[in-house]
């Protein structure tokens, strides 16, 4: 934090920033636009170019911008206003790309969902936005029709996969999957995205609208200590500044390509593989579902620049034997985020690259939904062990000493705090969370207290240590315990229950779940599927336990509350004799 303190650039306590930051900015010029106002500009500067590929579909900027208008003359027609929510339940595809952008076009405000989100989670995040409109794949339109909101939708739009796919690509995926989903029944809510997309109405004057910087432009959602999701509000800006941030840090620029692997409800997915590509000028190649297979298809095909993943997927390219007779040569900057990096991925998937033309290294770095996604990575000549890196442009980062605002001394552990532009406007309806998150330290600046411990070296660098609160990473994503514990409590045979992320080879961590039935008797394999089964009807699949072991009773703190540190413990103690044995 100090190096971005000083105004002077040939201070000497500098010196650092200079030599690991390289040609990176350390200030960089924010223009006051809306994200539509971004992708308009891009598609001025470079009409012809590629915006995005998806599945062998290609459209240039100029089409995407046309698109854009013609989807927001379209929702305006429905009644889609400026400061109205619409719920945005898409795979990372054409449609849902658009479909956000043009809701930003209209001051309305999108709220990103994953589209495999159970009926319950639906109703919970129609509820928490008061969205009266949705836009959702045909593959999952049963699960958002099945919700019950206090207030119901008064528009479905349906988006189909053939929509953005050539003749053939459309006759391929009938035959694979196109013909496994369940048709749309009559539905006078429903509206089809390709009818609307040719409609009169989507040729018809947009409304004026003035948006500003400052205005809401997404609700994320993120899991919730209580047991429900929080909505993070996002505002033009915060994704504005995100993303010129990492252009900057990445060198991405016109030419440029990058595997969009991450979801459109991941700050990552939505902030950087495709917000960010399209300020710079790049090209975003859509991945709807993702598989390693997949991934290196992609790879081999389509040659991208950039890649950015979490650990488990570069774990599974490096033993992908496709890749091995692969060129590699494009791939110039890998990122890694969401969980913590071990060394021999991060090796594996180096040699890999370099053994097929590549010079490329796996950086770490550090970032939050709060704050879109990344704020801080490893730089582009640098590498530490452990280390997630230093700051961004403008992103200050602190460890506070526990318990206070105060910064901790340097080497000692603490909560990593953030601060800059790309810092949240607040959880949507929550000003108690929004409260506790974001303080005001004695410099003057809102920090975001991100409930993750950690520690600076004397160079600057961070290093994540371990969680405040209490969460767990599977596959790269966030699962909170809590809400898991609440839909087992939910159940009638269930009297208590614990779920904390044990180690997996796989996912990094994954999710367990003790429980005391209330008739001990019927513990065994059927109604540990049972239980599963039901989680999986109620929640995302990461989410869900993968294992249930069931106990007498549950270990309990001094002060009476479950002590699931105990129960992790227990399960590492076990592991142990198998190591010692192998």
């Amino acid at each position: 934090d100090r190096y971005s303190r000083s105004a002077d650039m040939n201070a000497p306590e500098l010196s650092p920033w200079l030599r690991f930051y390289g040609e990176v900015p350390r200030s960089l010029n924010y223009p006051a636009i809306t994200l539509y106002e971004a992708v308009a500009a891009t598609a001025r500067r470079v009409p012809d170019d590629v915006a995005w590929d998806f599945l062998g579909s290609i459209s240039s900027y100029r089409r995407l911008l046309e698109e854009i208008d013609r989807a927001a003359a379209a929702f305006a027609s429905l009644g889609l206003k400026a400061r109205d929510r619409i719920v945005i339940s898409m795979p990372t595809s054409p449609a849902g790309v658009i479909a956000f952008y043009a809701a930003n076009r209209l001051g309305a405000l999108p709220a990103m969902i994953h589209p495999l989100s159970t009926a319950p989670e639906i109703t919970h995040y129609l509820d928490a936005t008061g969205a009266r409109m949705a836009v959702v794949l045909d593959a999952f339109y049963a699960t958002i029709a099945a919700t019950t909101p206090k207030a119901p939708l008064d528009a479905i739009v349906v988006t189909r996969i053939p929509d953005y796919l050539t003749s053939l690509r459309r006759l391929g995926f009938w035959i694979t999957k196109g013909r496994k989903i369940a048709p749309v029944p009559r539905d006078s809510r429903v509206r089809w995205w390709s009818d609307l997309m040719a409609s009169e109405a989507a040729a018809a004057a947009l409304p004026e609208v003035r948006g500003s910087p400052d205005d809401p432009a997404a609700i994320l959602f993120s899991g919730g200590t209580t047991g429900q999701p929080k909505g993070i509000v996002l505002s033009n800006r915060n994704f504005v500044a995100e993303s010129m941030q990492v252009v900057a840090w990445g060198g991405i620029h016109k030419g440029d390509a990058m595997l969009a692997i991450l979801p459109l409800f991941h700050g990552f997915g939505l902030g950087v593989c495709v917000n960010a590509v399209l300020m710079a000028g790049g090209r975003s190649i859509l991945v709807p579902q993702f598989n390693p297979e997949t991934v290196a298809k992609l790879l081999r095909r389509h040659r991208p620049t950039v890649m950015v993943g979490v650990p488990t997927l570069y774990d599974a390219l490096s033993k992908n034997t496709s890749l091995r007779t692969a060129d590699l040569s494009s791939l110039r900057a890998c990122f890694s985020g969401a969980d913590t990096l071990p060394r021999p991925v991060k090796e594996r998937f180096e040699k890999l690259v370099w053994d097929r033309g590549g010079k490329v290294r796996l950086l770490e770095g550090y970032g939050l939904t709060e704050a879109v996604s990344a704020i801080m990575a490893t730089p582009l000549g640098e590498y530490r062990e452990g280390s997630i890196g230093l700051p961004f442009p403008d992103m200050r980062a602190m460890i506070s000493a526990a318990g206070s605002n105060l910064e901790a001394v340097v080497g000692d552990e603490g909560e990593i705090c953030v601060s800059g532009p790309a810092v949240m406007l607040g959880y949507l309806d929550d000003p108690e969370a929004t409260a506790h998150a974001l303080r005001v330290h004695e410099d003057g600046r809102t920090w975001l207290h991100t409930g993750d411990l950690g520690r600076m070296d004397a160079d600057g660098f961070f290093f994540f240590t371990g969680r405040l609160k209490r969460m767990i990473k599977s596959s790269g994503f966030n699962v909170y315990p809590s809400q898991v514990e609440a839909v087992l409590y939910q159940h009638p045979m269930v009297a208590d229950a614990c779920v904390v992320g044990v180690p997996d080879e796989a996912q990094v961590e994954r999710v367990k779940a003790y429980v005391v039935l209330r008739e001990p008797g019927k513990a065994g394999p059927d109604t540990e599927a049972a239980l599963i089964a039901y989680c999986r009807e109620r929640l995302i699949k990461w989410s869900c336990p993968r294992e249930v072991e069931f106990r007498a009773g549950l270990p309990k703190t001094r002060i009476g509350k479950v002590d699931y540190r105990a129960l992790v413990e227990e399960h590492m103690a076990k592991l142990q004799p198998a190591k010692a044995r192998a």
